[in-house]
């Protein structure tokens, strides 16, 4: 039989958004954050010439660079403010991350600083997003002046106000990432990222018929190509619902003259529980330190032209970093958001035990074999997914933002929003029901 929250879950219909303002509130919000995101992406660097912009961005949109302007929204091949998107976030966010386990310092505020230790990491993660936002931005301002034709009167001046310009564009991304998540709906972080890639999904789209049109794609390679997408589509809604369920049993307990019967429950244990987080976290590691051999100008020449070079779409090299970023970081990620030994104690505090398994440190350990063989296929599962469409279109002149990683993303942040949206909705709907029972009575 169906649990309360089942059959109001199954009951839930657009009809329930009209008592539900603070969700209405919260969306609205999120949407109108997206937009001001949307906007920026076209305010142009000052002192650049677009159109001379556009031309260079032409000529080397393929690879690393590729995924750069596919993550901030267009906004690279526009520079616009918003050219670094958000990230110097997340790759200051995974410097934090991986410090935490080699600082004492960092170490001790996750552990026992609680709420004012996360504090104070988030703000170290802020320090390093602008100290990161100024290297990058300082690169691209030196290659934009190498470059011929495109800054207008290269000097200093320009320097310094290329780099605050840009600073400014992320620090304000991480902000109103930031806002996002505490008065919208969804990561705000996540949501920027979707936002941009969704933006730029109709004109991928469009070229990819009119390559059709001209002969360079046929209609085979287009049919198949969408055929692909959607199957792609389905099989990552069908692997992120994916759970192994634990079953977890609580003994009979006496409250006062009551004897209480033993209950059932289960601990959900997600396939892919870092989600859309490492194919991210990979692809900004392989941004970093090739954001400037893009927009150098070079011939390609020296030891900047032969990294971007290996890095290229379709290189073994480029192939081989991006799959063992993807697998590190899905065991990393895991490790930081779910641990097994604080629900083992969990388990323990409250009396739960898992049939067949001793509590404490042996039930911590089963948990923790089992995740690690859950993790060991969702990164598997991501892997393939990032990497099967690149074989495809390093092939054929096919759009790079309709690869793995772009669909990957859009799918799993749609899902998350959605069943975000559903859980609030689910408890306006609990609070409406206690109002009518409460003056029922």
């Amino acid at each position: 039989m169906a649990s309360a929250a089942e059959q109001l879950a199954a009951n839930l219909s657009l009809s329930s958004f009209k008592g539900a303002t603070e969700l209405k509130q919260r969306i609205w919000f999120t949407l109108g954050a997206l937009l001001i995101y949307r906007l920026g992406t076209y305010i142009p660097l000052p002192g650049v010439d677009p159109q001379a912009v556009n031309a260079l961005f032409e000529q080397n949109q393929g690879g690393i660079i590729g995924m750069f302007n596919l993550f901030a929204g267009g906004a690279v091949g526009r520079m616009a403010i918003f050219a670094l998107n958000i990230m110097p976030y997340i790759t200051a966010s995974i410097i934090i991350q991986l410090l935490t386990s080699a600082v004492p310092h960092l170490e001790h505020l996750k552990k026992e600083g609680g709420e004012q230790g996360r504090k104070q990491i988030n703000q170290y993660t802020r320090y390093g997003t602008v100290v990161l936002a100024a290297m990058q931005g300082f690169g691209i301002a030196v290659g934009l002046e190498r470059a011929e034709g495109i800054v207008i009167n290269p000097g200093v001046f320009f320097e310094i106000s290329a780099v605050i310009t840009l600073v400014g564009g992320t620090v304000f991304l991480m902000w109103l990432g930031e806002q996002i998540t505490a008065r919208g709906v969804g990561n705000g972080i996540s949501l920027i990222i979707f936002a941009g890639i969704v933006a730029e999904l109709p004109g991928a789209l469009a070229g990819t018929l009119e390559l059709g049109r001209q002969g360079a794609l046929s209609t085979f390679i287009i049919l198949a190509l969408m055929i692909m997408v959607v199957a792609v589509i389905a099989f990552i809604v069908f692997v992120e619902r994916a759970q192994r369920r634990l079953l977890v049993q609580y003994p009979k307990r006496q409250m006062g003259n009551r004897m209480m019967s033993g209950d059932n429950s289960h601990l959900p244990l997600k396939l892919n529980t870092a989600g859309v987080i490492p194919p991210i976290f990979a692809s900004s590691l392989l941004l970093l330190p090739i954001t400037v051999a893009n927009f150098s100008g070079t011939d390609g020449t020296g030891s900047l032209g032969t990294v971007t070079a290996m890095l290229g779409r379709g290189q073994p090299l480029y192939m081989a970093m991006y799959a063992a970023g993807i697998i590190f970081f899905c065991f990393f990620y895991t490790s930081i958001v779910f641990n097994p030994k604080e629900t083992a104690e969990n388990l323990r505090k409250y009396g739960g035990y898992i049939p067949g398994i001793r509590p404490g440190e042996r039930t911590a350990e089963y948990i923790n074999t089992i995740l690690i063989r859950l993790t060991t296929v969702g990164s598997l599962y991501l892997t393939f997914v990032c990497l099967l469409p690149e074989f495809l279109i390093a092939k054929y002149p096919i759009p790079f933002y309709l690869g793995g990683t772009s669909i990957l993303i859009v799918v799993v942040v749609a899902m998350d929003t959605v069943t975000q949206v559903q859980t609030r909705l689910m408890s306006s709907q609990y609070e409406s029901l206690i109002k009518k029972t409460k003056f029922g009575k």
